[in-house]
C-alpha cells in the first residue's frame, strides 16, 4: 500500500510522450491522401494545418489552435508592422505544440497582396523547413 493516493502515481504513469499522428495531407492541394503519418511527418501536417485555420472561428478547435492572420485584413499596416506581428503570431501558434522546440530561419514577404512566411521548425523528431507558404491575403 502506498502513503500518496493512487492518482497521482497514475498521473506520473500517464506523461508517456505519445508518437504524434494525423491524417495525411497533399500539401499543393489541401486534400487527404487516405493514409496516416507519424512522427516528423505528422508534425509538419499539423503546422500545415494550424497555418490554414483561423483561430477562435471554429467551435471544434481548441482556443489555442490556429492563427490569427486576419487581423492584417482591410486594415492599413506599414510592411514592417505586418512581417514583425507575422513572426510573432507565428511563433505563438506553432510553439502550443510541445513537439516543437523552437522556430528558426524566418523569411516573410509580402507580393502581390499576399503574404507568404518561410520558416524552419526544430522539432524533437529533427528540423521541418516550410518555404513559401502563403498564408493569406493581406489587401
Amino acid at each position: 500500500m502506498s502513503l500518496f493516493p493512487t492518482y497521482l502515481t497514475d498521473l506520473k504513469q500517464k506523461k508517456k510522450k505519445e508518437i504524434p499522428r494525423e491524417y495525411g495531407i497533399n500539401f499543393e492541394t489541401g486534400q487527404l491522401t487516405g493514409e496516416i503519418v507519424e512522427g516528423k511527418e505528422a508534425i509538419k501536417v499539423w503546422i500545415w494545418m494550424v497555418l490554414q485555420i483561423q483561430r477562435y472561428r471554429f467551435f471544434i478547435y481548441s482556443w489555442d489552435y490556429g492563427n490569427e492572420y486576419e487581423e492584417f485584413i482591410g486594415k492599413i499596416r506599414t510592411e514592417e508592422y505586418i512581417k514583425s506581428e507575422a513572426r510573432r503570431m507565428t511563433e505563438e501558434c506553432l510553439l502550443v505544440n510541445e513537439n516543437i522546440k523552437s522556430i528558426n530561419d524566418f523569411e516573410i514577404n509580402i507580393k502581390d497582396d499576399f503574404l507568404t512566411i518561410s520558416f524552419t521548425a526544430n522539432t524533437i523528431y529533427g528540423n521541418i523547413g516550410f518555404l513559401e507558404t502563403k498564408v493569406l491575403k493581406v489587401a
